[in-house]
């Protein structure tokens, strides 16, 4: 549960969803090639990153499912986040994001075998701050068979901005987890 550097690259305005697209794609090509499966457990993204890597031809090869857990205690029921973190961390936490993504990887499981990657995503998009933390405040989380591990952002915009824009990083924080596979 280690964190990394604060990643807050947006998409180009310009691009916009065009980038985000293009990047699920290339994962969902990526995930295909090297035989990779991915769940995805999303609070504050409320379905969004899933249905970006749902998009694109091919996706059922790879995707396994997601898990909207918009409510904590659904977080609890859903994915197996412990009463007792939520009680004391709040949903957007560190902690609460790395065990959304355990979570979903292992509830995700096809035929018994977890997914090979899970990611997560929690935080406060505005405009009133959640459990303490200000709006722009984001936990990704992200579970592999090598451990599991949280990137916190703080980003900056309005609530549409904050949740594409954690969209935008799930995807590359995925490319990124995959890199770490090696070559197939």
């Amino acid at each position: 549960m280690t964190g990394e550097e604060n990643v807050v690259d947006s998409p180009d305005e310009d691009a916009g969803s065009a980038t985000i697209d293009g990047l699920a794609i290339e994962l969902i090509l990526e995930l295909r090639f090297r035989g990779l499966t991915v769940a995805v457990a999303e609070s504050l993204t409320g379905g969004l990153l899933a249905a970006k890597l749902i998009d694109p031809p091919g996706a059922s090869a790879v995707v396994m499912g997601g898990v909207v857990a918009y409510n904590s205690a659904l977080k609890h029921s859903l994915l197996g986040v412990e009463s007792s973190v939520l009680a004391i961390h709040g949903a957007v936490s560190p902690d609460v994001a790395s065990r959304m993504a355990l979570g979903v990887r292992e509830r995700c499981a096809v035929d018994g075998r977890p997914t090979d990657i899970g990611i997560a995503t929690t935080g406060a998009a505005g405009p009133d701050p959640q459990d303490g933390q200000p709006p722009g405040t984001v936990y990704l989380g992200i579970s592999t068979s090598r451990g599991t591990r949280v990137v916190p952002l703080v980003l900056d915009g309005d609530r549409p901005t904050i949740r594409n824009t954690t969209v935008y990083q799930a995807l590359l924080l995925m490319k990124r987890t995959m890199a770490e596979f090696g070559n197939k």
